[in-house]
């Protein structure tokens, strides 16, 4: 049995506040602190150089993975960390789309990420770039050698998975609404039509069961800071199914991917197995305060953290629903069709996000309407719940938003 009130007393919480934006940035674990303040001193500060080897820097990027993997349903040895999501979104992408280069087509949702559709765009764009040089060297190539970015709406992905697609490149639970996506049969379908996948788990990872290995998905992608409660700028990670990572090679390669880094050969020959996924020299303070923050999920049963999570999202819903009936949801009523979050719309959702942080209610807004919120049960209770539910209902009943300070719009929403 988790016990959830020891989870709660290993962050460091600011006392009167109720915090509902986990789903984007986790708070600070005690131990984070200390931890990445004894690597400075003991390690950095007495070992200098030698840290690479004596204190374990260089190895870290797997060690870390190996610590995600069982969180998302990963085998051992499949998850490297490094870099930021948006890195590993298009090495995931390039790699996916070189293993299949008779398919064209990259098949994603208007529900995605939009950086993730910025690298798919880009992505395409450069090949295309590079496809019409050939011709303008007088290369033969076929005329529709292009890839093709294809954006159906969420609820139309399965059906436009036929044999023209290359790769699917989703994201789980949707950042605006928290609808979730069935893995299992998208890959399943995917599978059969003869594409690979590539899945985004931004908002899964630390938040429900993910089951990569069991649902057979191809590739994976996702951040540490929100639900892994790794701090601001976490490394990303990114996981190979063990069957293609001696055949995955990423467009973006760089000397820690390497078969032999300190060889210092200027021809990249690509490292065995996940290895090959590193690129750059870690973050090291990173890793570490990541590092301190993993350790608060040993012991957490993830079916408990998920039972917990519905509880807590569905209390949120129906109190909020008793005093504002008005108020459209924005997330699927189903909790098995929703991620770890719950949105609400409203035309004055900024104003709204902000008067409620003004009362120690810290959710936030996304464009162009929606105020969400994100059920993080290692250290949000019941009781902060339907508390949050009654601030909510009496800032809009009473419009304390109508405030010309709360109008006024930060560089992050």
């Amino acid at each position: 049995m988790t016990d959830f009130s020891q989870t709660r007393a290993a962050f460091d919480l600011p006392e009167g506040v109720i915090y509902l934006d986990g789903n984007s940035l986790g708070p600070l674990p005690r131990s984070a602190a200390e931890r990445v303040a004894r690597m400075m001193t003991q390690e950095w500060g007495r070992l200098l150089i030698r840290g690479w080897n004596e204190a374990g820097w260089y190895v870290q990027p797997r060690r870390v993975g190996d610590r995600i993997a069982p969180l998302i349903g990963a085998e051992p040895g499949s998850v490297v960390m490094g870099d930021t999501l948006s890195v590993k979104v298009f090495q995931a992408l390039s790699a996916a789309v070189e293993m299949r280069p008779e398919r064209r087509v990259i098949l994603s949702d208007s529900g995605n990420f939009p950086s993730d559709l910025y690298v798919a765009q880009e992505l395409v764009a450069a090949l295309d770039r590079g496809a019409d040089r050939g011709v303008d060297r007088g290369v033969d190539r076929e005329p529709d050698l292009g890839l093709e970015l294809r954006i159906v709406a969420p609820e139309e992905v399965e059906a436009a998975i036929d044999d023209s697609i290359a790769v699917t490149l989703l994201t789980e639970v949707d950042y605006r609404t928290g609808r979730l996506h069935d893995m299992a049969a998208l890959t399943a379908r995917a599978h059969a039509a003869g594409a690979l996948t590539i899945w985004d788990l931004a908002h899964s990872a630390g938040a429900l069961p993910v089951r990569l290995a069991e649902a057979g998905a191809d590739f994976a992608v996702g951040c540490t800071y929100k639900y892994l409660n790794g701090g601001p700028g976490a490394p990303a990670f990114i996981y190979v199914d063990p069957r293609h990572a001696d055949a995955a090679r990423p467009a973006l390669a760089g000397w820690m991917g390497h078969a032999a880094p300190f060889a210092f050969d200027p021809h990249w020959t690509p490292a065995s197995g996940i290895e090959r996924m590193r690129v750059g020299t870690p973050p090291v303070l990173a890793l570490t305060a990541l590092e301190a923050a993993l350790d608060i999920w040993e012991g957490v049963s993830l079916d408990a953290l998920r039972q917990e999570s519905i509880r807590l999202s569905e209390a949120f819903i129906a109190a909020v629903a008793a005093r504002l009936p008005g108020l459209p949801l924005a997330s699927p009523r189903e909790p098995e069709r929703r991620g770890s979050q719950v949105s609400f719309r409203h035309p004055d959702a900024y104003a709204i996000v902000q008067a409620l942080i003004a009362r120690g209610v810290i959710g936030d807004f996304r464009a162009p309407d929606i105020m969400r919120f994100g059920f993080t049960p290692l250290y949000l209770t019941l009781v902060e719940t339907e508390k949050a539910a009654d601030l909510l209902a009496d800032v809009v009943l009473t419009e304390a938003w109508n405030q010309p300070e709360y109008r006024i719009r930060a560089q992050v929403t």
